[in-house]
């Protein structure tokens, strides 16, 4: 069943959304002439590689500079390129990825390799699924440019600030996805669009009725500041 929530989803949001997708092709295409799209090798399901679609924010080449997280601070991101991050328009793109089985609508976000690699023990049941366009963590880390912001090492904040809880998220969501879950996770993404602080108590309000950890429940909130911790092992 989720598979075939994810072909027609996905499918009916091309077809839906294919003036907006043309729309945002062109204005990043008349900025600096070069393709709109941005297409990278990811790590799928059981450590696959499959080549990840979005629409391009930064200059090209900008993964030259060896930099694999972004904050909004970074200078590698276009006019352009804000814009369509601020609105989270860069993924929608991902859909054709759904249609063509290497994701998910919903499941943790797919990695680079040299982010894999790193993986601990616990982290590796993360690859055991679909990789998706949301999740529990896609809603809490929305704002993940602005946390890193400021950070000269934004890669080594990170792994220190986001990716433990971003992780243990995803976890979450692998033992207790469902149907239902789903449905109201898309539900609460494009919420989060108009109303982040309502999309996060009821994030932290499906972590509770499913028995989450209390701190996991309480960084759902984003109430707190994020303090340095390590990956589940």
């Amino acid at each position: 069943m989720k598979r075939a929530l994810d072909i027609v989803l996905s499918l009916c949001g091309l077809l839906i959304l294919s003036p907006v997708l043309l729309i945002i092709s062109l204005l990043i295409f008349f900025y600096d002439f070069h393709s709109p799209f941005y297409v990278a090798p990811r790590v799928g399901k059981d450590g696959k590689l499959f080549r990840m679609i979005k629409f391009r924010s930064m200059v090209v080449d900008a993964d030259s500079t060896g930099v694999t997280s972004t904050s909004t601070s970074d200078s590698r991101i276009t006019p352009v390129g804000h814009f369509v991050r601020r609105c989270k328009l860069d993924e929608i793109v991902q859909l054709w990825n759904v249609l063509l089985g290497h994701m998910s609508l919903v499941g943790p976000r797919p990695n680079v390799k040299s982010g894999t690699d790193v993986y601990t023990a616990a982290e590796r049941h993360l690859l055991s699924v679909r990789p998706g366009i949301t999740d529990f963590a896609s809603i809490v880390f929305a704002d993940e440019g602005d946390i890193l912001r400021g950070h000269a090492d934004a890669d080594g904040a990170y792994d220190r600030l986001i990716r433990p809880w971003k992780s243990r998220l995803g976890l979450f969501y692998i033992d207790h996805c469902s149907l239902f879950l789903d449905c109201k996770l898309i539900v609460t993404t494009i919420l989060a669009v108009v109303s982040r602080r309502s999309a996060l108590r009821i994030v932290a309000s499906e972590l509770s009725r499913r028995h989450a950890p209390d701190d996991l429940i309480r960084i759902s909130l984003r109430n707190e500041a994020l303090i340095p911790c390590v990956p589940p092992l």
